[in-house]
Formats: C-alpha cells, sequence, structure tokens
C-alpha cells in the first residue's frame, strides 16, 4: 500500500480525503486517488465556515494523540481533498501513522 503522507522537515503532510455529514466520524481507512492514496476521514459537520475542515484536523490530531492545535490545513480548505499539515518529531507521526489504520 501507498503512503498517504509524507516527511517534512517540521512533521509531516497528509492527504486526506474528508467525508462530511458522515454518519460514521472518525478515521475509516484509506482511498485511492489520482494522486495516489489518501486517509478518509468521516466528520459529522456540514461543509460550511470550515467546520469540516476544522473537524477532520481535530480528529487526525485525536487519532494521533496530539492536540488539535497540531493539524492545519496546507491545501484544499474548500476541497473534500486536503493536504494536512502535523506538526511534531517525523519519526514519531510516521509511526503513529502506520498504526492508527492497524487498530481500528
Amino acid at each position: 500500500m501507498s503512503q498517504f503522507w509524507r516527511v517534512a522537515a517540521d512533521g509531516v503532510s497528509v492527504a486526506v480525503k474528508v467525508q462530511p455529514k458522515s454518519r460514521r466520524p472518525g478515521l475509516q481507512g484509506t482511498a485511492p486517488d489520482i494522486d495516489g492514496v489518501r486517509l478518509r476521514i468521516g466528520v459529522t459537520q456540514a461543509p460550511e465556515d470550515g467546520r469540516a475542515s476544522q473537524a477532520a484536523c481535530e480528529a487526525l490530531a485525536g487519532a494521533l494523540g496530539l492536540p488539535a492545535s497540531a493539524v492545519h490545513v496546507l491545501t484544499g480548505a474548500t476541497s473534500r481533498q486536503k493536504t494536512l499539515h502535523v506538526a511534531g518529531d517525523p519519526a514519531v507521526l510516521a509511526e503513529r501513522l502506520a498504526n492508527c489504520l492497524e487498530h481500528k
């Protein structure tokens, strides 16, 4: 399986596909995309005023055991396909991302 994240100098960039108004919030596995693989994140919020994007950041932060302030949107603020930046030690974050879907 291809990775849905890339190591950056100050953390990792994570390619995600957000499903607003989801009945099943949280991490939902991966989904193929034209650019590779994306992490699917379901959120209960509607895609209005950035609420779904914020909820996706909070869901990823929670799954990685980080504060919500450690995750923010890099690209795709108004799109379902986004790139989120997670601040922290890249090696630790890469390990947590690799394991986060195994423990579902």
